[in-house]
């Protein structure tokens, strides 16, 4: 389980930094980042131990089994190229830290960003060690949410929240059309499992759903890794500290696409669907990052767009489909992390020391910065690409797999061409945002000077990243042996050899191919005035501009379409909701050769038949009266009363006794609020609207009755057959209704019970301090009651309270075997006190009541929970039950069921939220208004 732990860690270490925050002590940034730091740090420890395990093709998973009903189980992978991507996570993750260290120093809002960090930490490694697809999802949509917090870290800043708005909104979408995506894999290939998937490779590709699964698939991954047209979030997220930028834009989200397409590359890759899905976009993403970059002043819009340029060298690399361009594509991103992390801490830096980030004002900074000069000149060498730098043998390994491709036709030309033309802008940028920061005259009006210094022990984390650079680039083939070619064996389905870099220092094209491409830099960068003023005649564009508009429009015509079906009207609601049943119902129907189906029909009883006449004029009275609201209650009573009896007549008793439990607390609960309303309203609906409501009820009563013809017409293989063969045996109990509620779907009936208790908790926080109207007065001489508390209702509801609990217990008690349970038992008990209130008051009641109805609640949720962990401690699945026969003196063999304690929290929880619903809304009716809180 040491994925696991390592996915853990950054948790563990954001909660120790939230209690830490929480002290108000003063402490200093100083503990807060040794603190996030360890969690990172812990986590390259536990990973280079497991480099051995790594380095082998058999990847290591571990499995723990949550939902596999749904394929959902917390599986985790470490293999090499997941632990290549973890150690990126981890390492560089401890550094920014400890860059964060400096950069918030003094800063009030530090703690927050060391809490998040390590929250999309979490985020990004739950990416790269998930072995279950759907379990990745999640991790997935996190670092949109962290991310989204972390773009908007300072979020009194308007460009801050409309480039978080902008992050969210196209990463959260992408998100949706990957989510597609995995479904339709995991379905294609019977498996959410990578191992399943990478093994059906073949048959996924032949697939005839395998273009629209890759299709959004890969629609995913671009959102992510900032692929064009959706690469505009990249740069406007730059309004977030720079820590962040470092982090999220240069070595982690941003690689998490990357992370995908190179994961299944061996199920779904070399199709010719892939190459021009991946291979097109990924060229139009690296010339349209490179091109935009040159002409950028922002030093961090610079080095975002410069970024967008070698994702989409990498995303190119990836979908070329030559024997060697997923090692290029691999030993690239490293080398990606490792100088452009530190470019980044160098913006930062110099963002505060100057207060701009404008390089036409930031010039000859070495005479104040000679120290952050030197760290800063290795990683912009490796992004230029500069001899014996890393970036040098990365570019020469992509210009030396763009001359592979021969197919389509136009590739063996223009992808050669493409990336030369592209590599010249990328030494043109980096020549710039080196020279012009630290050389290029004097500096012009900043803000800020002199410039603020930082202590030399801020430029350790950007030294240790340069001086990795350029290891890389000095000792290439080692790093690629033992580092990149483990993740590299991962990407294919072949065994391929290691990248042979000697192999490349002879190869005569790459290299003229990269001197021209540093000459042209160099000559486009020596150009860079003409150029920039050609380019500010342009018309500008502004990408948050043009997002923002184009979500206002989408705003407010979601606003037209909602205010046009939703205006208030519970008329129009019910009208729209049972037209479009019609709809659907007449279009089954419509398809049915005979409505009649070969069973056939039951003899017509004559009790059958008055019950049903008796159902139906009370239906119709309800309507006919509904503006005179006691004699409709009265109606509607009854209607609930011969649905009761229907139950009992088909053989549902305990449909039969819950339905008339809530039948009688409803009429309770309806005439406490019809106490406040005239009894009688005005006549307000005309003929248009009563003929319109007359064919909707129509239409839908022979909808309905029409289906069920069909339906019942017909023979029909239901899953009760499953239950009334595995209510004994599987649950212990002959009452097949209970044993569904209590174990089949006990995980429903405990969402049930959380909802009516989260609803009744609502009900007392809403009525806790309202203050009603007095009720309306009638005319004439009529009185609601001559005596609120008669004596007689008195001693009858005093003899009845025994007597109902007794039939609760017994209810309860019964309710595995025969009709009842706690959910009955529940309704009984609330009915048999709720006749308290009413016959001796609200005062007189609840100066008798023991215990909260609160506490109740809260009593009989834990309860049903706690026995459903019970279970995880005797290794079964959650809410697993279990029963057994004992036998007891005097009273001979008694069943035990396990199941009898968690209705025992169905039947506290029903108690406890009926009674405060009740209480709370029979307390409004005081004559002292709301007075003491009751529940």
């Amino acid at each position: 389980m040491v994925p696991g732990l390592i996915i853990l860690l950054p948790v563990l270490g954001a909660f120790a930094s939230w209690l830490l925050s929480r002290r108000s002590d003063g402490t200093s940034i100083r503990a807060h980042a040794l603190l996030a730091a360890v969690a990172p740090f812990t986590g390259v420890l536990l990973l280079a131990s497991h480099w051995p395990q790594a380095s082998d093709q058999n990847a290591l998973i571990t499995t723990v089994q949550w939902i596999p009903q749904l394929g959902l189980d917390l599986s985790f992978r470490l293999d090499g190229l997941s632990w290549l991507f973890a150690t990126l996570i981890t390492g560089i993750g401890c550094l920014i830290i400890l860059y964060a260290r400096y950069y918030f120093d003094g800063k009030a809002n530090a703690p927050r960003f060391f809490i998040l960090i390590q929250l999309f930490m979490t985020a990004m490694l739950g990416i790269v060690l998930s072995e279950n697809l759907l379990f990745m999802l999640v991790f997935w949509e996190l670092t949109s949410l962290v991310s989204f917090l972390l773009i908007g870290f300072n979020w009194s800043s308007r460009g801050a929240r409309r480039g978080a708005r902008m992050s969210l909104v196209i990463t959260g979408g992408g998100g949706l059309a990957l989510l597609a995506g995995i479904l339709l894999l995991g379905n294609m290939a019977g498996s959410f499992q990578l191992s399943d998937i990478l093994s059906q490779g073949e048959a996924l590709k032949h697939h005839s759903l395998y273009p629209l699964m890759l299709s959004l698939v890969l629609l995913g991954a671009f959102t992510k890794s900032a692929q064009a047209p959706f690469h505009l979030w990249l740069p406007h997220a730059m309004a977030a500290p720079t820590p962040v930028s470092a982090y999220l834009h240069s070595a982690t989200m941003v690689k998490a696409g990357l992370f995908l397409m190179a994961r299944l590359h061996p199920a779904l890759g070399d199709t010719e669907l892939w190459f021009a899905l991946i291979t097109v976009t990924g060229m139009v993403t690296l010339m349209v990052g490179a091109f935009v970059a040159m002409f950028m002043h922002d030093i961090k819009g610079l080095l975002a767009y410069s970024t967008i340029s070698h994702l989409g060298l990498i995303t190119l690399l990836i979908g070329m489909g030559s024997e060697m361009a997923m090692a290029a594509a691999l030993f690239h991103l490293v080398c990606h992390a490792l100088f452009k992390a530190p470019l980044f801490m160098m913006a930062g830096y110099v963002d505060q020391a100057t207060g701009s980030r404008d390089m036409q004002l930031i010039n000859g900074l070495w005479r104040w910065m000679p120290a952050l000069m030197i760290v800063t000149l290795v990683p912009a060498a490796a992004m230029a690409g500069l001899p014996l730098m890393s970036g040098y043998l990365s570019k020469k390994m992509l210009f030396s797999e763009s001359l592979l491709v021969t197919a389509p036709h136009w590739a063996d030309v223009v992808i050669p061409a493409w990336v030369t033309v592209a590599g010249l802008f990328s030494v043109a940028y980096s020549v710039r945002i080196f020279h012009n920061v630290f050389f290029n005259g004097q500096p012009r009006d900043l803000p800020v000077w002199p410039p603020k210094r930082k202590p030399a022990a801020a430029l350790l984390p950007l030294a240790i990243l340069a001086t990795l650079s350029l290891l890389v680039g000095l000792a290439p083939q080692w790093i690629y042996d033992h580092l990149v070619h483990l993740a590299v064996l991962q990407t294919t389905v072949s065994h391929l050899p290691a990248y042979d870099f000697s192999a490349l220092s002879d190869a005569h094209t790459p290299a003229m191919m990269s001197l021209a491409a540093m000459l042209g830099g160099l000559a486009v960068y020596s150009a860079r005035k003409p150029l920039f003023a050609i380019h500010a005649r342009l018309p500008e564009v502004d990408a948050k501009d043009i997002f923002e508009t184009a979500m206002q429009r989408t705003i407010r015509f979601s606003q037209t379409l909602v205010y046009r079906l939703e205006n208030g009207s519970l008329q129009r609601y019910l009208a729209l909701i049972l037209l479009t049943t019609v709809a659907l119902v007449a279009w089954s129907l419509l398809g049915l050769e005979r409505w009649r189906g070969p069973v056939p029909l039951s003899s017509l009883d004559p009790l059958v038949v008055f019950g049903i006449s008796i159902l139906c004029l009370s239906a119709i009275g309800v309507t006919l009266f509904h503006r005179h609201r006691l004699p409709a209650l009265l109606l509607l009573s009854v209607t609930g009363l011969f649905v009761t009896l229907t139950f009992a007549w088909f053989s549902a008793p305990d449909l039969a006794l819950t339905q008339l439990s809530v039948e009688v607390m409803a009429v309770v609960i309806m005439m406490l609020a019809l106490s406040f309303l005239p009894q009688s309203s005005p006549k307000e609906s005309r003929f248009p609207r009563i003929a319109r409501d007359l064919f909707v009820a129509l239409a839908a009563g022979g909808g309905v009755a029409a289906f069920t013809f069909a339906v019942l017409t017909r023979p029909v293989n239901s899953i009760s057959d499953f239950f009334l063969a595995n209510s004994v045996p599987g649950g212990g109990g002959t009452n097949v209704v209970n044993v569904i509620l209590v174990d089949f779907r006990g995980f429903d009936t405990l969402g049930e019970i959380t909802v009516l208790g989260i609803a009744a908790v609502a009900v007392f926080a809403f009525t806790r301090n309202l203050n009603l109207k007095k009720r309306v007065a009638e005319s004439g001489h009529s009185h609601w009651v001559a005596e609120p508390h008669p004596v007689i209702l008195q001693m009858v509801a005093h003899m009845a309270l025994p007597i109902a609990l007794l039939v609760s217990a017994y209810i309860f008690l019964r309710g595995h075997n025969m009709p009842g349970g706690g959910f009955i038992a529940g309704l009984v008990t609330a009915v048999a006190l709720t006749l308290q209130y009413m016959a001796g008051g609200l005062v007189w009641a609840q100066a008798r009541m023991r215990t909260h109805f609160r506490s109740l609640i809260g009593a009989g949720l834990l309860i049903a929970l706690l026995t459903g962990v019970a279970s995880w401690m005797f290794g079964y699945p959650f809410l697993t039950t279990t029963f057994a026969h004992l036998h007891w003196p005097l009273i001979g063999e008694f069943e035990l069921a396990s199941a009898l304690l968690f209705d025992l929290g169905v039947y506290t929880t029903v108690v406890g939220a009926t009674l405060l619903i009740l209480a709370n809304l029979g307390k409004l009716m005081t004559i002292a208004g709301p007075g003491k809180e009751v529940g």
